[in-house]
């Protein structure tokens, strides 16, 4: 395989078939004696001990097709953009040597930002800015926060939950620190520009050369049909264990709510129900709820990316159709 050769990036929204399509073209491949190896691209993944909530693949697909990028992290450990970035340059490397192929699988759009187009230049982060803002928060509010960030950059307050400290409080502070907008920052940085650079073979330890990439995109043509999907993902978790789970998460003193890793959907609902914040139907409601604002969000990001290819999961033809790509752009025949 040809080292600069494109990667192939499996994306979509939360519950719209992404690792299914993955594990699919694994097999198909094997049919011909290629091996496939996944790299996943999922913020949440990443962390032993959440299997349930984040739908990982299970112990016998991860068996079957080696998996990158799961359980690499422990909870309590905040996992970034820019470690992915390098992680899975590193990873797509390693693979290639073995004579592997490589595919990355995931709705993390960071992630793909970072991996794909280089890190952010925005600023670093400024502990004296921060706690500054740390402590208005703890005497106004975090939704006083976002109301403060929406006077400054309404753009990135827009798709930013209120109560999401962790995002509120980075906008603000690049805003204070620079005096421009994370929106404008965005901007600025490289556009969506396809398959990046051909070349990026010959920078492979430079996290910031954008990488060499194929979209492709599964994106349900009906969304009340991803609403029923994300429902019913959500009551399959319940059945799996998912409080069970999440009590001996709880019981981790080294957690707390306002982690990364506790701040995934479902997990945030989960530590608030167990906490007696909210009752069982509300721990449901909120997390479908949270889910289809994720999947709404990822679906905002997708439609900014002009190149991608869409495939309709809802339609077995695209299904095959997608199939029949992966194999023909790594020539297995």
């Amino acid at each position: 395989m040809s080292s600069n050769q494109a990667v192939i990036a499996i994306v979509g929204p939360t519950a719209s078939g992404k690792s299914a399509m993955a594990m699919r073209f694994a097999r198909a491949a094997k049919k011909y004696q290629r091996t496939v190896e996944i790299i996943s691209m999922d913020s949440a993944l990443v962390y032993q001990g959440m299997d349930i909530g984040t739908a990982k693949p299970s112990a016998s697909e991860m068996d079957e097709v080696l998996h990158h990028g799961i359980n690499i992290a422990q909870p309590e450990e905040p996992y970034s953009a820019a470690k992915f970035a390098k992680d899975a340059k590193q990873w797509i490397q390693e693979i290639r040597e073995r004579g592997n192929i490589p595919i990355i699988v995931g709705g993390t759009m960071l992630y793909w930002r970072a991996l794909a187009h280089g890190l952010s230049n925005m600023p670093t982060a400024s502990p004296e800015i921060r706690a500054a803002i740390e402590l208005q928060a703890s005497q106004e509010g975090w939704h006083a926060i976002h109301d403060e960030l929406a006077k400054v950059d309404p753009e990135t307050a827009s798709r930013l939950e209120k109560n999401d400290s962790q995002r509120v409080q980075r906008a603000l502070e690049i805003y204070l620190q620079s005096g421009k907008p994370m929106s404008t920052w965005l901007k600025e940085e490289p556009k969506e520009t396809g398959r990046g650079n051909s070349d990026s073979s010959d920078h492979s330890d430079d996290v910031d050369h954008p990488l060499n990439s194929r979209l492709l995109s599964i994106e349900p043509s009906d969304r009340a049909a991803l609403h029923q999907r994300i429902a019913q993902r959500f009551d399959l978790m319940m059945s799996q264990g998912f409080l069970n789970e999440m009590r001996l998460l709880k019981d981790n003193v080294k957690l707390h709510p306002d982690l990364p890793s506790m701040r995934a959907v479902g997990y945030r609902q989960a530590w608030q129900y167990l906490d007696g914040a909210i009752n069982l139907q509300e721990l449901k409601d909120q997390s479908i709820a949270a889910t289809r604002q994720l999947a709404k969000r990822q679906l905002t990001w997708l439609r900014g990316m002009s190149h991608r290819e869409i495939f309709d999961p809802l339609l077995e033809s695209d299904m095959d159709r997608c199939e029949q790509v992966c194999l023909a752009h790594y020539q297995i025949k």
